[in-house]
């Protein structure tokens, strides 16, 4: 790695831990993820609720999430590509000032009372478009506005920060839909104008002077430096293939009702425990740092993530289940912690924006595909059978990764 490619080691009087939180573009960096995050988390649990209310028909709850992916996965390429050539922060920014436009529309709209569900749709998709650019620029930007000796806990502090988003922008979601009704979307549209606002307060020179010229091989770099980087390699494809077969959330009301025999409130429980478990996880790390070799650590978090996984399809106890999903969010938040620091810190400056989109899609796809995975098993051999299988799986995984990518299982830091 060149001097160029290196992430900077400026920017910050200290290079101290504690400097972290000094630094104001770190903070500000940080308003504008918590921002975003929470924004749509609200409404992820608004849109579902309202359409749902309008159609009556759980199909359309499954064509949200198709509108909002659909966009990602068409626009990665070009997303990757702008977030290497042109100034991090204005992407960022611009991009949520859409999802502000998107939002307000939406709750416009749904105070007219129509019942065609069509424009919802489109807005949901012009929101998924804005964050197909968001992710990539985003990642790319926090190498450039830390110093290197902190970045691992600026990882961490950034998976804090968006844990806590996710926890507590579905209950804020919730609580506001049962007090406002269709004005939680306003809610939501702030929130994204603070984070556009917040990442255009960033003081930094974000934009990449890039020299390849336009091309193929140029919108195709991230592929090339991922299948050149065998550590990175490894950590993002296992990550996919780790989460396609470990997927459960979108199980967990069958375990509450048909095998748990628990009420929704249960539920609710079962369903924050995995976020509450990273959260544990992501502000220890933030603390203290990783404390045992790295590459080893990433294998052992991924092989109790599938044990914790294999407990809950044998539970038949609530309080072993919720344990078993605490231990599953804390080991998965260990390896998404390692994965990402492992993906900036490996990758040059000028390929940030189009890796972090592969990984972008990635992290979608196993995410969507995994639950699409694990309701199409379940149909045909059964709920508990589905993830055991899973878990199986995904320990089974583990162990040929770990034999496959020697690069990185030997990695002892960063």
């Amino acid at each position: 790695m060149t001097a160029k490619t290196r992430m900077p080691n400026s920017g910050n009087p200290s290079s101290e831990p504690e400097s972290l939180f000094k630094n104001r573009n770190f903070l500000l960096f940080m308003l504008s993820r918590a921002g975003s995050v929470t924004g749509t988390q609200i409404l992820a649990v608004a849109i579902g609720w309202h359409v749902y209310q309008m159609t009556g028909e759980v199909l359309y709850l499954g064509l949200i999430g198709l509108f909002m992916f659909l966009p990602v996965l068409c626009l990665f390429l070009v997303a990757g590509f702008a977030a290497d050539r042109l100034d991090r922060r204005l992407i960022v920014g611009v991009c949520n000032c859409v999802n502000f436009v998107a939002m307000t529309a939406i709750g416009f709209y749904l105070m007219t009372g129509s019942e065609m569900v069509w424009p919802i749709f489109v807005l949901l998709a012009l929101n998924g478009a804005a964050q197909a650019f968001i992710f990539p620029a985003l990642q790319a930007t926090l190498p450039n506005i830390v110093p290197r000796e902190v970045f691992a806990k600026a990882v961490a502090t950034n998976s804090s920060v968006t844990t806590i988003g996710q926890l507590g922008g579905p209950a804020i979601g919730g609580f506001l839909i049962a007090l406002i009704d269709v004005n939680v979307y306003f809610v939501a549209a702030v929130l994204f104008l603070v984070a556009a606002a917040t990442m255009f307060l960033v003081k930094a020179d974000l934009k990449i002077a890039g020299r390849e010229p336009f091309g193929i091989s140029m919108l195709l770099g991230g592929f090339l430096h991922i299948w050149r980087t065998k550590a990175v390699l490894g950590a993002i494809s296992i990550d996919l293939v780790a989460v396609l077969f470990g997927g459960v959330m979108g199980l967990l009301p069958v375990f509450a009702v048909d095998i748990l025999k628990v009420g929704p409130e249960a539920l609710g429980v079962m369903r924050a425990m995995p976020a509450i478990g990273a959260l544990v996880v992501a502000v220890s790390l933030a603390r203290w740092g990783l404390i045992w070799r790295t590459g080893p650590s990433f294998f052992i978090s991924l092989a109790i993530f599938g044990l914790s996984i294999l407990v809950l399809s044998l539970s038949t106890s609530f309080l072993l289940s919720v344990l078993a999903l605490a231990v599953y969010g804390a080991s998965d938040m260990v390896s998404v912690y390692i994965r990402q620091t492992l993906v900036q810190i490996e990758t040059p400056n000028e390929l940030r924006g189009r890796v972090s989109a592969v990984n972008s899609v990635s992290i979608n796809a196993s995410n969507q595909l995994g639950d699409f995975r694990a309701g199409t098993m379940s149909a045909m051999i059964g709920t508990v059978p589905a993830v055991a299988v899973g878990a199986c799986a995904t320990l089974g995984v583990t162990l040929l990764w770990y034999k496959l990518f020697p690069q990185l299982r030997e990695l002892t830091k960063f």
